[in-house]
């Protein structure tokens, strides 16, 4: 046989999933992987009831079209402008994904050649890495550093004098929880502008932001918009994380290369729940100011309970991760710590080190979208932390 491919050769498989595969085995609970235990809005799972089993309204058991249904497209549209004050054409500027993985994905096929390089933040989602690998090119890490997960703007230019064509941004961030300010996001649009660079964002935890933080929309900035693609998802949002619904905005011109990349990676997304998903896109703001509120409960009851328990931690300014540090415990792989602590403790987590490209060993993530008997639960698992290691 002949080898396989060499571009795949150093991949592993995730590492997040990983960890949600041992929390199976052990029948632990699963602050690994970022998916809720409570269900989503009882309006979108009404009208996919609907959409399921009433074909007067039209069949949408067959295929949409490819970049996504019209009155999805819409929607989407519609909610971006109200959110961020900067319209989009649902026609020219819209491609409905299977997951922002995907979309991801397409965009990175759309504007990078092989060789090209392209600016990650460190730590970041492990995906970033597989899908610039995935494109032939090649990353250029710049470190966010703790405690506050700020950049060095001369370490950020140095990456785009080496040539950058695209940067990923995770606003918020993943797993770290980094809301960028105005300004830091304004010292990047200056940078992209300057050495003629794409800026992929990835806005997946946009209504989950707290107290004085705030989201900018990255493509609102000066100067900005046409190499700007918006990349994101329903999944966070709506806690559908399983539907795989997801989107691009760019402009026409990336958006119709966009297009033909993701026809031939999945043809497209599922039409039933396009139609059902576009429910909760037409939901007024009293749902996203409740999602917040829900979200920072949850974000202050784990954090409470961490410090009651002295366990040294992060406080996310957006998204729904915790880092912990468990230095104390004197591991030297933090992947043997997270595994053990399933098996002793019943508690799954993230070993860090999946997140950064740096030697880091310190931190294993949570996550916090569970019910509150849920995180509760888990922080009595934890109170035996130190009597089990």
């Amino acid at each position: 046989m002949k080898p396989l491919s060499t571009k795949t050769a150093g991949f592993t498989d995730s590492v997040i999933r990983r960890m949600t595969r041992i929390c199976n085995e052990y029948n632990a609970i699963n602050l690994s992987q970022g998916f809720p235990d409570f269900e989503p809005p009882k309006e979108i799972l009404e009208r996919l009831s609907k959409v399921s089993t009433r074909l007067d309204e039209g069949d949408f058991h067959q295929y949409a079209v490819t970049w996504g249904a019209q009155n999805f497209r819409e929607a989407v549209a519609r909610k971006y402008e109200h959110f961020s004050g900067q319209a989009v054409d649902p026609n020219s500027q819209i491609v409905v994904t299977c997951g922002s993985t995907e979309a991801m994905m397409a965009s990175m096929l759309s504007v990078v050649n092989p060789d090209d390089k392209v600016i990650i933040f460190s730590p970041f989602y492990e995906n970033y890495g597989a899908d610039t690998i995935l494109c032939g090119a090649e990353p250029i890490f710049v470190p966010l550093k703790a405690p506050d997960f700020l950049f060095d703007s001369e370490e950020l230019e140095d990456a785009f004098r080496k040539g950058a064509k695209a940067l990923i941004l995770c606003n918020p961030s993943n797993p770290c929880g980094k809301v960028f300010t105005r300004e830091e996001l304004k010292v990047i649009a200056d940078l992209a502008i300057k050495y003629d660079a794409y800026v992929i964002t990835d806005e997946v935890y946009e209504h989950i932001v707290y107290e004085d933080n705030k989201h900018v929309y990255f493509s609102t900035l000066p100067g900005v918009a046409d190499r700007t693609i918006v990349c994101s998802s329903l999944s966070k949002t709506y806690s559908i994380t399983g539907w795989r619904l997801g989107y691009t905005i760019s402009n026409p011109e990336v958006s119709d290369r966009i297009k033909k990349v993701h026809d031939f990676l999945t043809v497209g997304a599922a039409a039933p729940l396009q139609e059902a998903a576009v429910t909760g896109l037409n939901f007024a703001d009293t749902y996203y100011k409740e999602l917040q509120e829900k979200y920072d409960s949850k974000r202050r009851l784990m954090l409470s309970g961490l410090e009651a328990l002295k366990i040294p931690h992060t406080s996310p300014q957006g998204a729904y991760y915790i880092l912990l540090d468990i230095s104390e415990f004197g591991y030297k792989s933090d992947l043997e710590f997270a595994t053990d602590l399933i098996k002793k403790v019943g508690v799954g987590t993230v070993p860090g080190s999946s997140f950064f490209k740096e030697d880091e060993n310190r931190y294993v993530r949570i996550h916090f979208a569970k019910k509150d008997e849920t995180l509760n639960r888990a922080l009595e698992r934890l109170a035996d932390l130190r009597k089990k290691f």
